[in-house]
């Protein structure tokens, strides 16, 4: 399962990480609401961007996949929408997913429209798509984004209502319809403020007040925990209508959030003119009051709606699939209920008594059953998915709240889970074969990389939110050493620069609840250990603004988040606290820490670095120790240089291997560079903020070009001249070449590292979309 409890990029807010026993750090909030400058790529007086390329270094998912969403008539047009990376379009070429929102559009400051909340298509139109975004409703108000080449350029207008694209209930089904006969017409289910129309393909909205003009507060979503579902569903019937002419029939399903705070006396409404006015249907007493998740209209009419009692993903039990008459009899019929699991999605291939059904089981109440097949109309189910072969043996249980029958092959069946789409081709066999379908789909949340020397057995060390902590050897393959497979949260790792085999790290116990734990490897990483002991403040902040520093095989320096950093001889057996001093509270739920840098010539050398921990806390300061991080001593050159106070995933230091005392920082603001251990700093002015973006907010050191002026190459995550992307430089930051273009933005960048064997390779983060590297 992947809940996504630490994404970052910088950092997804308090709301989500509250509920995974963590806080935020809330790493300008105002910032993701804000513009990006998207025209004029190139910022004045800075090079052309260099010539790369970027490709995703392998995982296969390892995220929540929330809908999967087929053309009706065009074979193998699908799209899968995600909860924070954005989304994705097979090609059935190479039978891989391409992703879609990582250029224009979705730049540093647009990091919240990676989260997608529905996608619709036009069904006269297999070029056209439309896709409704915003990651969660406290942000503010959604996006539509259109497409007339299938998600290769898009265009996109401001909604005036909410979308929660990683709130709770994500995976329901789609709330955007286009009308099938009359495609310029559109509707939305919102969360908070009813039904919604555009009859100029999305361009305009106005809400459909005849079915309710109640719009929730925030005070009344956070009384329902955070989440609304609103208005779940939209179905059309169409069966008489003439193409071009709008359709009149509709039913809206309506969650019981939303129907007691609009005083609605029905889950279930139908109009009969176009949505001017509506009337209520009664639904079954047994199933009163409860969430419709999903809902198939069959060619025949009927409709086929799943109930739960209880809202959300991996929702427990009772639930209950019904088949319904719609327009030609008020019939119910019971098809299958679960008293203990909730249903997730159901999909229907051909009507009545040979109509083929599968219906999804979703959550952990119910280990038997994951996805029951119905080949006569629902009159007898077997289920097709337990104790059958999966490629990999994985277990695919938990978040299966969409399933999808292939409308061009009704032998192939996909669902999502929390790690991405497992998928059968040979659903009419005694025992369907599953596969994973993750290639090319990337949506881990790496919180922390870090790359060794030139000539170490493994590329990077990878620290992420659910996944944990893996040592990356091959960048197209899976890695397989890792401290453990658990779900676990790695928040941050670091190795002996002069004895790279040793590794420590420190994550988050997701599998067990136990709060922090730390571990090491002095072999690589193919055999690991716990930490004995851990430092004050580690197990309780969890949060992944903290690292650790390994100064040397057995030493460490570990800053856990709000908290005094500790150091170890003797690898976590035992642990003394430095004397660097507490960091006081900027905001209540706003996590920040220590930045921890070892000296790579130097190891009696370490650098902490406090960014104040908010912008409009006290300055940023750096401390230097001299005897491995056991002692601290203000740099006066820090104090000086009036670093400007910033949020932690706004900050960044790194330090220069090639040689002693040669750091580098960003202050969220600017540049600035030490060749005196701190004790002195020179502003690089390049950078700056603009439109809401941090001037300068990570950095990161590799391989120097061949005959280059100084010793590493600088790369910068930041702004020069307005213009948001990743710069370089090759000579100590008298001159930057951007690095990346506006096709490679990915919803912004949260933590980089560079390779010190090839010049020119970084590895990046995007919001959701795992790693990538450059060539």
């Amino acid at each position: 399962m992947n809940k996504h409890c630490n994404v970052v990029v910088p950092a997804l807010l308090a709301l989500l990480l509250a509920g995974c026993g963590g806080s935020a750090d809330n790493t300008a909030a105002a910032r993701l609401a804000s513009p990006n400058r998207l025209a004029g790529s190139t910022a004045a007086g800075v090079a052309a961007a260099a010539a790369t390329t970027w490709t995703s270094v392998k995982w296969g998912g390892g995220g929540y996949v929330t809908g999967l969403i087929y053309h009706p008539t065009s074979a193998n047009v699908q799209y899968a929408r995600t909860d924070i990376g954005g989304a994705y379009r097979w090609n059935q070429a190479n039978s891989s997913w391409t992703p879609i929102t990582d250029g224009i559009g979705f730049g540093a400051a647009e990091a919240r429209y990676h989260g997608v909340e529905s996608i619709a298509l036009d069904p006269t139109n297999d070029q056209l798509v439309y896709m409704v975004t915003g990651m969660y409703t406290f942000e503010g108000n959604g996006r539509l984004y259109r497409s007339s080449d299938r998600g290769d350029h898009w265009t996109h207008v401001d909604l005036p209502f909410p979308v929660g694209g990683n709130n709770s209930g994500r995976a329901i089904g789609e709330r955007l319809k286009v009308d099938p006969t009359n495609p310029s017409t559109l509707f939305y289910g919102s969360r908070t403020a009813g039904l919604w129309k555009s009859t100029d393909s999305g361009q305009t909205w106005n809400q459909v007040t005849s079915l309710s003009s109640v719009k929730l507060t925030q005070d009344q979503v956070n009384a329902l925990g955070g989440s609304a579902m609103g208005v779940e569903a939209l179905m059309f019937d169409n069966s008489s209508v003439g193409g071009g002419q709008p359709t009149w029939i509709m039913w809206a399903a309506i969650a019981p959030d939303y129907a007691n705070a609009a005083g609605l006396s029905s889950t279930l409404y139908k109009s009969t003119n176009g949505g001017y006015s509506w009337t209520p249907v009664a639904v079954p007493s047994q199933v009163a009051g409860y969430y419709m998740p999903h809902i198939v209209r069959t060619n025949d009419g009927a409709f086929y709606v799943v109930f739960n009692k209880h809202a959300g993903e991996g929702a427990s039990g009772p639930a209950y699939l019904y088949k319904f008459g719609g327009s030609y009899n008020n019939t119910w019929t019971l098809l299958n209920s679960s008293s203990s699991a909730g249903y997730g999605g159901v999909s229907v291939s051909g009507t009545g008594a040979t109509a083929r059904i599968a219906l999804s089981v979703t959550g952990w109440n119910n280990t038997s059953q994951a996805l029951q097949l119905s080949d006569n109309g629902g009159a007898s189910w077997r289920e097709i998915e337990v104790g059958m072969p999966h490629n990999p043996n994985e277990t695919a249980s938990g978040w299966l709240d969409d399933v999808e029958i292939d409308p061009s092959n009704r032998d192939h069946i996909s669902h999502v889970y929390g790690g991405g789409v497992w998928e059968t081709r040979n659903a009419s066999a005694a025992s369907p074969t599953w596969n994973l379908s993750v290639t090319n789909l990337e949506e881990t949340a790496t919180l922390a990389v870090v790359t060794p020397p030139a000539g170490t057995p493994y590329k990077f060390i990878n620290s992420a939110g659910d996944i944990g902590t893996w040592l990356q050897t091959d960048l197209a393959v899976r890695p397989t050493k890792g401290p453990n497979s658990n779900w676990s949260n790695g928040n941050a790792a670091d190795l002996a620069w002069s004895d790279p085999l040793y590794i420590a790290g420190t994550g988050v116990a997701n599998w067990s609840g136990a709060g922090g734990f730390g571990f090491w490897s002095g072999d690589g990483g193919s055999t690991w250990n716990n930490f004995a002991s851990l430092p004050a403040g580690a197990q309780a902040n969890t949060s992944h603004t903290g690292n650790i520093a390994v100064t040397s095989r057995n030493n460490a320096v570990w800053a856990p988040a709000n908290s005094v950093p500790s150091y170890t001889t003797n690898s976590g057996a035992s642990w003394t606290a430095t004397n660097l001093p507490a960091l006081p509270v900027v905001g209540q739920g706003w996590d920040r820490g220590y930045r921890l840098a070892a000296d790579r010539n130097n190891p009696n050398k370490v650098y902490a670095y406090d960014s104040g921990g908010a912008s409009w806390a006290t300055a940023g300061k750096v401390y230097v120790s001299t005897d491995g991080g056991h002692t601290f001593t203000l740099s006066q050159g820090s104090v000086a240089a009036n670093l400007a106070p910033n949020a932690w995933g706004d900050t960044s230091m790194a330090v220069n291997p090639n040689a002693e005392g040669d750091i580098w920082l960003a202050d969220g603001s600017a540049v600035y560079h030490s060749v005196n251990s701190g004790a002195s700093w020179t502003r690089i002015n390049n950078f700056a903020p603009a439109n809401g973006i941090a001037g300068a907010s990570v950095i990161a050191l590799g391989k120097a070009a061949s005959g280059a002026s100084y010793s590493a190459a600088v790369y910068v995550v930041g702004v020069i001249n307005g213009v948001w992307g990743v710069y370089r430089s090759d000579d100590a930051g008298a001159s930057w070449t951007r690095f990346n273009d506006d096709a490679h933005q990915f919803g912004g960048i949260g933590v980089m590292a560079a390779d010190w064997n090839t010049y020119g390779r970084i590895y990046v983060s995007g919001t959701g979309r795992g790693l990538f590297y450059t060539n």
